[in-house]
């Protein structure tokens, strides 16, 4: 029995690190396990006390509405409205593009360095578009609930004045998963490289945490720029000075310090669309 026990137990130790070596080039070759929903406790109610302070939501199709040039023309706001969900980003306004975008809007992710737009414009967002749910993203320095936090602070009192909006930050530690998952996805850290995930990144993280099923309009795969046919659009469908996508892309994918790396982002996107039901419509994707 003892001797049966011995070769049992060599046997374990010969194979526990061919496993562990198994398990490090599976992740090392980019073929780890599919992406899956964390929950949703990585966002936030301002201020915090609410009961339900979590974000609760939860959409069997959403339509993700790119801020992208490619939605001018695009004629699929009625397609568009007729989802339960409506996602989008930053300040990218319906008002004036609703045949191309489409007129509602259930949640809307915005970065730190947008916050002052929608200040701005605070009766719109806040009070005429009073059923939107906001999510808000931005480094630990900005969003810091000690009184230090500039942003948080802004969204403090926006959430003040307007106590009937759903009103989230994105927490610190959902902010270190993505970072988790950018690395895990490229195999480079994304401080090292000098990088900031775009608010687009965030919002597929959310929509793969509260969707069902997602519909992407208006993005670009990460090799749309490459071709020689490619559509010249605005990198903004809403901005007047109409600065090229494909050419704000490149210079981006290129900084060295302060860059979003939107074409390396698509690309995680399309690796993510063949394990998660994601579509990519205006243009369509060929994954």
């Amino acid at each position: 029995m003892n001797s049966q026990m011995l070769r049992w137990l060599c046997l374990l130790s010969l194979s526990l690190p061919l496993l562990l070596w198994f398990g490090h080039v599976i992740t090392r070759d980019g073929r780890s396990p599919a992406l899956r929903s964390t929950g949703l406790t990585g966002y936030m109610r301002i201020p915090p006390g609410r009961t339900n302070q979590f974000l609760d939501m939860h959409c069997n199709q959403c339509a993700l509405v790119s801020s992208s040039g490619q939605m001018l023309g695009a004629g699929v706001g009625e397609e568009i409205d007729k989802f339960g969900c409506v996602m989008r980003m930053n300040n990218a306004p319906t008002e004036g593009y609703e045949k191309d975008v489409g007129s509602h809007t259930s949640v809307r992710v915005v970065s730190h360095t947008s916050v002052p737009l929608l200040a701005k414009n605070e009766r719109y967002y806040f009070q005429q578009s009073a059923d939107t749910t906001y999510v808000f993203w931005g480094p630990e320095r900005n969003m810091r609930q000690d009184g230090k936090g500039r942003i948080y602070n802004t969204l403090l009192k926006i959430a003040q004045k307007y106590p009937n909006v759903r009103i989230y930050a994105v927490t610190r530690e959902k902010i270190e998963y993505c970072d988790s998952v950018f690395q895990n996805e490229t195999g480079k850290n994304r401080m090292k490289t000098g990088a900031f995930l775009s608010t687009g990144f965030f919002t597929m993280i959310l929509a793969i945490d509260m969707c069902d099923s997602i519909h992407v309009y208006g993005m670009i795969d990460d090799n749309y720029c490459s071709r020689a046919n490619h559509t010249v659009v605005p990198y903004h469908y809403y901005e007047k000075n109409r600065v090229d996508e494909c050419r704000m892309y490149r210079v981006h994918e290129h900084t060295h310090r302060g860059g979003h790396r939107f074409i390396t982002e698509k690309a995680i996107y399309g690796r993510w669309a063949t394990r998660h039901k994601i579509e990519f419509k205006h243009p369509s994707w060929s994954l």
